[in-house]
């Protein structure tokens, strides 16, 4: 997920797709820890999904703060 397409998405939207991607990413961290991942580096671009949808939602609300 691109940057231009984590700023288009609403409050909502962004809330429960964080939630989507933290739920998914444990559920790959189990799954590697039980059998090796086909792919593991799936686990990494999980987190910096994360990352950058806490950052958006972070951002906007220090724009409202402000």
């Amino acid at each position: 997920m691109k940057n231009a397409e984590v700023r288009a998405l609403s409050l909502e939207e962004l809330k429960e797709k964080i939630k989507k991607e933290q739920t998914n990413g444990q559920t790959l961290r189990f799954a590697h820890a039980i059998s090796p991942l086909e792919n593991p580096t799936r686990i990494k671009y999980g987190r910096r999904n994360i990352a950058r949808l806490l950052t958006e939602l972070k951002r906007r609300e220090q724009e409202q703060n402000s």
